[in-house]
């Protein structure tokens, strides 16, 4: 049901949303670990609680004990959280070095964060640009979520290193596709990195995830992977229907014309 639905939630699912890329496939894997850690760690502590409650009543012990320390258990306190702490801090760090960025980089998109809307740039490809705005409820067809569907989406071909550039124009926003495991501030005036594989075909939808304004719940994201067949043809089209990064954007020329 969740892949029908194409990189969306589904109703009443238990877990993270399914994903398709190396970055999130650590990340489910690194949470399972966490909630196994955490689940061992709250059970224990809590047959703890119930046996000092049990076995330390005051009607079990009419003359409490005046016992204060124990360097057996004081060392075994310290040791054990801090084995548990390297234990997590391992997969954490590797997580951090290989979601940062890519080192062999196949096409570079620029995403850059408006109010409120999104627009791209695709400089290994003719360096033409795009916005995305959400589609209207009125516009909407059918199979096509709302609050999700944009006007134009970003395309990418299957099985390709993306290096994802994200800035802003104004204030800061945040691009986010959880089925990519992909979570990236865009702040004015400084462009941050990051990077994706997406390893299936399909259409995957992600928001704007920092507090950006009034509309800012009303800025979506909507990616196509498809194959590089595919994706060849649309930067074709693509180069003939958005103007370049140098020219004005297809959004101003309009605003021209009508004025």
């Amino acid at each position: 049901m969740a892949q029908s639905l194409g990189g969306q939630p589904t109703p009443w699912k238990l877990g993270m949303q399914d994903g398709v890329t190396p970055v999130w496939t650590d990340m489910s894997n690194f949470h399972d670990l966490l909630m196994w850690i955490i689940t061992l760690i709250s059970g224990f502590v809590l047959v703890l609680l119930v046996y000092v409650m049990v076995r330390f009543r005051a009607a079990a012990n009419p003359a409490p004990s005046k016992t204060s320390h124990n360097t057996l258990v004081e060392v075994i306190w310290t040791v054990v959280p801090i084995l548990i702490l390297i234990v997590i801090a391992v997969p954490s760090f590797k997580l951090l070095y290989f979601a940062d960025k890519t080192h062999d980089s196949e096409l570079t998109i620029k995403a850059i964060g408006k109010q409120w809307y999104w627009s791209y740039e695709y400089p290994d490809n003719g360096n033409f640009t795009f916005d995305a705005t959400m589609t209207a409820d009125a516009d909407l067809k059918p199979g096509q979520p709302r609050l999700l569907e944009t006007d134009n989406a970003v395309v990418v071909p299957v099985n390709t290193n993306i290096r994802l550039l994200v800035t802003a124009a104004d204030v800061i926003h945040a691009w986010a596709i959880p089925a990519f495991g992909v979570k990236k501030d865009a702040v004015p005036g400084r462009t941050n990195e990051t990077w994706f594989r997406a390893e299936r075909e399909g259409v995957y939808y992600g928001q704007c995830s920092e507090l950006c304004g009034a509309n800012h719940a009303f800025m979506p994201i909507k990616v196509e992977v498809v194959s590089k067949e595919a994706y060849a043809k649309w930067v074709e089209e693509a180069q003939q229907k958005f103007a370049t990064v140098d020219g004005p954007s297809p959004r101003l020329a309009d605003a021209r014309a009508a004025q």
